[in-house]
């Protein structure tokens, strides 16, 4: 790759119950914007507000959310829309990847996602930058592939080195590629009503596909969103605002949280503290989407760490109606959201509505 100075390395590659789902966007799932209904103000009166069906006998342990099942039929649907449109346009959609530094988990993210693409059929660039690269240079990287026709979709992995500035760098990717969902022409326009970002953030993305799958009712439910970072929990608050649901976000600074969380029809964590949310937040027959991903030691596992979310799974299954486990609950759905935006964009460039 020219133009991109010395630093960057480039490579190329080519009564529990599992739920499971096996259509991936029929007519009967709403967008996941949501449906575009008028605020029209109604007496109180039972009959005239929207009621929720019973979608789990009473007394059962937990429904638990397969998202690797869910996953896999995402990406096959992916992968044979891939084909035809390459059988149209002779092309198939690239994305590029910028990772800079050497950090294990970024490297990790960066291999799932690849392998990923490499399952359908999306063409990747990998370009690596040493932690000590300049903030220009790191422009310079992006810049070059927001130029390129072959690249459709560009992530910038996070975190950065604190001496890169992420808001000016997410900033430069071109809306049009960011598959992440994160500059903020796509941010600003998820939080407005009546406007369409070009991409939806793929980890809250996925969480409303878990909802729409399961068949739960957001409209008029109450809903509270754990944590209010801008990857996935404020972008997760617009998603549910958008299917009219009433939320609430709940934060470092709030007081009685348990209090708050205990009365949500649907519950979405992400705060990064695993065990946060106990038994006693949560209401019975809620429906809760754990979006934490912790490392925890645990000498008698072979790695010496497990992987645990924020809600106290043991406790959780005893109340809720539904649960996504940690891990195989949102994480395999949000990697195929990627995939999806993605190829989005790369049906977008090419002028196909396949």
């Amino acid at each position: 790759m020219r133009g991109f100075g010395n630093w960057v390395c480039v490579v190329r590659r080519g009564l529990r119950r599992r739920v499971r789902y096996s259509s991936y966007r029929s007519p009967q799932y709403p967008s996941v914007l949501g449906p575009n209904l008028p605020d029209v103000w109604i007496p109180s009166t039972n009959t005239h507000r929207p009621q929720s069906s019973a979608i789990f006998p009473k007394g059962q342990t937990a429904a638990i959310i397969d998202g690797k099942s869910i996953a896999h039929d995402i990406k096959s649907r992916i992968a044979g829309e891939i084909l035809r449109t390459k059988a149209v346009t002779g092309k198939c959609p690239g994305l590029a990847v910028i990772l800079v530094g050497k950090r294990r988990d970024s490297r990790t993210f960066i291999n799932i996602k690849l392998k990923a693409c490499e399952e359908v059929g999306i063409a990747t660039l990998i370009a690596e930058l040493p932690e000590t690269c300049t903030e220009s240079e790191l422009l310079n990287v992006v810049s070059g592939f927001n130029e390129d026709p072959s690249i459709h979709g560009i992530i910038v992995q996070l975190p950065l080195p604190q001496h890169l500035d992420e808001e000016k760098v997410m900033t430069v990717v071109s809306p049009e590629k960011d598959v992440d969902g994160f500059h903020p022409l796509n941010m600003g326009n998820l939080a407005r009503r009546g406007r369409e970002p070009l991409f939806v953030p793929c980890a809250p993305k996925g969480c409303l596909e878990l909802l729409l799958r399961l068949g739960v009712q957001i409209i008029g439910k109450k809903s509270v969103v754990i944590g209010r970072s801008k990857i996935v929990g404020l972008p997760t608050s617009f998603l549910l605002q958008r299917h009219h649901a009433t939320v609430t976000t709940v934060h470092a600074f709030t007081n009685n949280p348990e209090q708050i969380t205990s009365k949500a029809d649907i519950v979405v964590s992400d705060v990064g503290i695993p065990n946060k949310v106990r038994g006693n937040w949560l209401k019975p027959g809620a429906v809760v989407i754990d979006m934490g991903t912790n490392l925890v030691k645990d000498p008698s596992s072979r790695r010496g760490y497990r992987v645990t979310g924020d809600v106290c799974y043991e406790e959780a299954i005893k109340v809720v109606s539904a649960i996504t486990p940690v891990p195989g609950g949102v994480g395999p759905v949000t990697i195929s959201m990627f995939l999806s935006n993605t190829l989005d964009s790369a049906k977008r460039a090419f002028g196909c509505t396949l």
